[in-house]
């Protein structure tokens, strides 16, 4: 009888062993992927950490710059692990998670500001909300009703499914509609390279997109700066969100992704990449 026992104590032993041997197995190929989805301003930020993450731990991560909407929409249908995101989610969202059993998590991972910006040639270097607002809604049509060149203006806006979009339509245009001239581009590159090739353009891109070819002008006598987007004195801006389904198990792959911010050298590749670290060293 106690033979018996002994045996099918064992038995037990092993296949909780196997059990537990194929639970790590699980755990460990379920750590080597992660899906990410959403923001073209946040992208870049997530590529550089995808691609130190890579490197130091041989997982596979896919980036996929679809916006913020369309990201958000992946993570509340469970397309991806992480939504990329450069506003909050809204309250539809919210219902919409809890119907479908998603308990959205927000981890703010850097500041950006939202950037009006003029093709080089533009002389005009300043100006209000108001009057950016009234070029959107068609009310300025020509750069001379400003002070500048006598010149038909050419408005360029993000898609309605981008962050970047509801920051500048809440913020600026104060949720009022833009005009039927105004043109819609997909992402953040193709509005810098629209106004770089036009000299009549005015479009807004985050702060890790300026460069010289395009020109960031002042709004409401505030230049968009490191130090003024972190201050939030500049007047457009925003914090840069990472969604997930919960808070991650500690120790995953996913919660590690989502921390690297407050690593040196996750802030030193915000800071690369243009945009405002939350933490100093």
């Amino acid at each position: 009888m106690r033979t018996l026992r002994n045996k099918l104590v064992m038995a037990g032993l092993c296949v909780m062993s196997v059990c537990g041997l194929v639970s790590v197995v699980g755990a460990a190929e379920e750590k080597q992927t992660l899906q990410l989805d959403g923001s073209t301003t946040v992208g870049p930020i997530s590529d550089a950490f995808a691609e130190a993450f890579m490197k130091s731990q041989g997982c596979s991560i896919t980036v996929k710059k679809t916006g913020s909407g369309d990201g958000v929409a992946a993570l509340l249908d469970g397309r991806c692990d992480i939504a990329m995101s450069s506003r909050f989610l809204k309250p539809e969202e919210f219902k919409k998670a809890v119907e479908n059993g998603v308990y959205p998590v927000a981890h703010t991972v850097a500041m950006d500001g939202v950037c009006v910006v003029l093709h080089p040639s533009n002389p005009i270097n300043e100006l209000t909300t108001a009057q950016i607002a009234d070029i959107y809604m068609g009310k300025i049509t020509n750069w001379k009703q400003l002070g500048g060149p006598d010149m038909a203006i050419v408005a360029i806006s993000r898609d309605t499914s981008s962050g970047t979009y509801e920051v500048f339509h809440e913020q600026v245009m104060k949720k009022k509609d833009m005009a039927a001239s105004v043109e819609y581009v997909n992402a953040n590159p193709q509005a810098h390279a629209r106004v770089k090739t036009t000299a009549g353009a005015i479009g807004y891109v985050g702060l890790g997109f300026l460069d010289r070819n395009v020109k960031a002008i002042k709004i409401n006598g505030v230049s968009p700066t490191k130090r003024t987007i972190a201050q939030g004195t500049f007047p457009v801006s925003r914090p840069l969100f990472l969604f997930t389904n919960g808070y991650p198990k500690l120790g995953s792959l996913i919660h590690a992704f989502c921390i690297f911010y407050l690593s040196e050298e996750g802030q030193e590749i915000i800071e690369a990449k243009g945009f405002v670290p939350l933490t100093n060293y």
